[in-house]
C-alpha cells in the first residue's frame, strides 16, 4: 500500500482527510464513533478539509445516514449558542455508500466518491475505522486496502479489539493483516489507553520527583487493578460467551493498564519508546496460573423488588456455559523493581458497582510510634491504616492519597484520610472521551496509545496457557449473586498473598 511522509498538522491546508467508518450501522460506530468525531469537529480538531464516509451492508443514502447518526450527536455546552448549526455543518460532510464487506466494486465505488472530495488539494489522506466483527477484520483490510487506499497520501486503519483468542489466532490475524497492511498504518485501538487518568499515568510516574523511590517492592506492598460493571450481559451474551472475562477485560484493558503503571522511564515520549518499555514489562511477567485465578459467573438476584436475571438465563446464552463473567488473578514481574510484589488483577460484570481504578497498597510503617500506644479511629484496622494511593479511571475521575492525620481537638486521636484530586471539582473543563482522543492521535499518527504487535503477542503468550487449561478442564466458575461483590473464592485469593481487596473499604464505596 502506498505510504507518503506524515505532514505537521499545521500543514492540513494542503490536504484533504476522509474519515471511513465500515460497519456504520453498529451501535460502536452510532453511539461512540460518530459522536467522537463531531466532538472533535466541535472543538476544532479535525483538519478544515474533511468528509467523513459511513460504509456498511444497510441500504441507506447520505439523508437517512444523517438521521440515523444525528440522534446520538450532542454539543459540549447544553447552552451553546451554535449548536444546531455546527450540527448541520458536521452532518453536512457526512455521506453513506452501501456495500458488501468482501466487494472490490463496492470499496471501488468509496474510493471514487472520496477522490471526488480530495480532487482540489495536492494529497489525500485516509482514516479506516473497522467497527467490525472480528471474523471479517482481514477480509475488510484486503478489499479496502485493494480497492480505496489513498494514492497520494498515507492510509490508516484502526481495528477494535479483539484481536484474536489465544497466542494462534492472534498471530493468524496479524499473518493475514500483513498481507496487506505495514504495522505502522495498523492502529490497534484499546480505548481505556485514551481514558484521562491513564494518560495521565506517565506524568504521575515521571514528572513528579517525590514518586520515583516509592515506585518500588521496598515501599510498595501490592497493586492493585481493579474493573466492574453493574450490569450483566442483559441479552447480548452471544459475543461474549465466545471470549469471557478474562479475554474482554484482562488480557488487553488491565494488562495494558499494568504495563503503563510498572514500566521504567522511556528514553523519550515517542511511541517506540514508550512501545518498548511496555513489552519489557509484559516479558517479565511470570506466566498466569491457574492457582492464581478466581473464575465466576453471575446467577439471577430479587434486587429491591426487581428480578435480575443470570448469565445462564439470558437467552443468547447457552444453557451450559463455563464463561466466566468474573475473573481475579494474581501476577509477578521478575525484575529488580517489581520482584515479589504481587499484582491482583480483577474485572466482573453484575456487580454491585461501575468503577475502573488502581490501587497501591504501601507497607507497614515500620515501628509505628500510633500502632498500639495512642489507638486509631473507631472501627480502623492497622491493615486500613496503611497508606494507599488511589487512582480512579472511572466513575469520578480523580487521584487521592490515603494518609493517617491527628483528627482535630484535645487528646491524640488518628484517623485515615485523603489528599484528594477530584477531577470534576479541581478542573471545571470537560474532558474527553477516550473515543476522541485515539482517534484524533491516530490523524496525527501519534502511536503511543495503541497496541504493538509484538505487545499483544507476549499478553497473548503469558495467558494463552491458563486460557488453554480452563477450557480443557472445564474449570466451573463459582456463583455469585447479581449486584454483589462477586465469589468469595476472590478474597481466598487476595488473602492468600496477605493482601484486601481495597475497593471493598466502606469509605471507598
Amino acid at each position: 500500500m502506498h505510504q507518503a511522509y506524515d505532514l505537521p498538522l499545521e500543514d492540513w491546508s494542503q490536504s484533504a482527510l476522509s474519515i471511513c467508518v465500515v460497519g456504520a450501522s453498529g451501535d460502536l460506530a452510532k453511539k461512540k464513533i460518530f459522536p467522537a468525531l463531531f466532538a472533535l469537529y466541535y472543538d476544532n480538531h479535525l483538519p478544515k478539509h474533511f468528509t467523513i464516509f459511513g460504509y456498511a451492508r444497510t441500504k441507506l443514502d447520505d439523508a437517512k445516514f444523517r438521521e440515523m447518526i444525528a440522534g446520538n450527536l450532542s454539543c459540549r455546552l447544553s447552552d451553546a449558542g451554535d449548536c444546531g448549526a455546527k450540527m448541520e455543518e458536521f452532518l453536512s460532510r457526512c455521506h453513506y455508500q452501501a456495500g458488501q464487506y468482501d466487494s472490490l466494486e463496492d470499496y471501488g465505488a468509496l474510493d471514487k466518491r472520496m477522490c471526488a472530495a480530495e480532487k482540489r488539494f495536492k494529497r489525500g489522506d485516509r482514516v479506516f475505522y473497522l467497527s467490525i466483527p472480528p471474523n471479517i477484520f482481514t477480509t475488510v483490510a484486503a478489499s479496502a486496502s485493494s480497492a480505496a487506499s489513498s494514492k497520494s497520501g498515507w492510509t490508516r486503519m484502526i481495528v477494535e479489539k479483539p484481536f484474536g483468542r489465544d497466542l494462534e489466532s492472534s498471530r493468524q490475524l496479524a499473518t493475514e493483516l500483513y498481507k496487506h497492511l505495514t504495522e505502522e498504518q495498523i492502529y490497534r485501538i484499546d480505548h481505556y489507553l485514551g481514558k484521562e487518568l491513564i494518560e495521565n499515568l506517565t506524568v504521575l510516574r515521571f514528572a513528579n520527583l517525590v514518586l520515583e523511590p516509592l515506585w518500588s517492592r521496598q515501599y510498595i506492598r501490592n497493586v492493585q487493578v481493579i474493573f466492574s460493571e453493574n450490569f450483566g450481559t442483559e441479552g447480548r451474551g452471544g459475543y461474549f460467551d465466545q471470549y469471557g472475562i478474562v479475554r474482554d477485560v484482562i488480557q488487553n484493558h488491565l494488562l495494558q493498564i499494568l504495563a503503563l503503571f510498572a514500566m521504567e522511564q522511556p528514553a523519550s515520549m515517542g511511541a517506540e519508546d514508550i512501545r518498548d518499555e511496555k513489552v519489557k514489562v509484559l516479558r517479565s511477567m511470570q506466566t498466569v496460573r491457574l492457582e492464581d485465578m478466581v473464575l465466576g459467573q453471575y446467577r439471577g438476584r430479587r434486587v429491591k423488588g426487581m428480578s435480575q436475571p443470570g448469565y445462564l438465563e439470558d437467552p443468547t446464552v447457552p444453557p451450559n456455559s463455563l464463561t466466566p463473567t468474573f475473573a481475579a488473578c494474581a501476577v509477578f514481574l521478575n525484575n529488580a523493581r517489581w520482584d515479589g510484589v504481587p499484582f491482583l488483577l480483577k474485572a466482573g460484570k453484575a456487580l454491585e458497582g461501575r468503577m475502573a481504578e488502581i490501587r497501591v497498597q504501601f507497607r507497614h510503617v515500620p515501628g509505628s510510634l500510633y500502632r498500639d500506644k495512642l489507638g486509631f479511629s473507631a472501627g480502623m484496622s492497622s491493615e486500613s491504616a496503611t497508606n494507599e494511593l488511589v487512582i480512579r479511571i472511572q466513575p469520578n475521575e480523580s487521584i487521592y492519597l490515603k494518609i493517617n492525620n491527628k483528627v482535630p481537638g484535645l487528646g491524640l486521636r488518628v484517623e485515615n484520610t485523603r489528599l484528594d484530586l477530584t477531577y470534576g471539582s479541581r478542573y471545571q473543563t470537560h474532558l474527553p472521551d477516550a473515543y476522541e482522543r485515539l482517534i484524533l492521535d491516530c490523524v496525527n499518527g501519534d502511536r503511543r496509545l495503541f497496541i504493538r504487535n509484538d505487545e499483544l503477542e507476549v499478553a497473548w503468550e503469558k495467558f494463552t496457557p491458563v486460557l488453554q487449561e480452563i477450557e480443557e478442564r472445564r474449570v466451573q466458575p463459582e456463583q455469585y449473586p447479581y449486584g454483589s461483590r462477586g465469589p468469595v473464592g476472590a478474597h481466598y485469593l487476595a488473602a492468600k498473598y496477605g493482601v484486601r481487596w481495597g475497593d471493598h473499604n466502606s469509605d471507598d464505596l
